[in-house]
């Protein structure tokens, strides 16, 4: 893969992390910081599993399966974490509805 690229997934997963470090510290998340982690999570697979089917990278047979797996596992995290969510919200709506 082209040094460029990683360098460039580097600078991004530095500040990413920081907020994700920011975020779990927190005592009480917003719904919308946590959606938006959600989300992003999700662009990053379709990043990494549409940069696959371009063709755009001269990666051999391992740096395609990893790429493919990398792909796959984060785009399954973001889907656990949306029904996560989603069950969370749930709960505490019903919460509210009954105070």
């Amino acid at each position: 893969m082209p040094h460029g690229l990683w360098r460039g997934v580097g600078v991004f997963l530095v500040p990413w992390s920081a907020l994700l470090l920011w975020l779990a510290r927190s005592p009480r998340l917003a719904a919308e910081w946590v959606l938006g982690v959600i989300v992003g999570n999700g662009l990053w697979a379709f990043a990494a599993l549409g940069l696959l089917a371009s063709d755009a990278l001269a990666a051999n047979a391992w740096g395609r399966a990893y790429l493919a797996l990398h792909g796959v596992g984060v785009l399954l995290l973001a889907i656990v974490e949306w029904l996560a969510w989603r069950h969370s919200s749930a709960v505490a709506a019903g919460r509210a509805a009954r105070a």
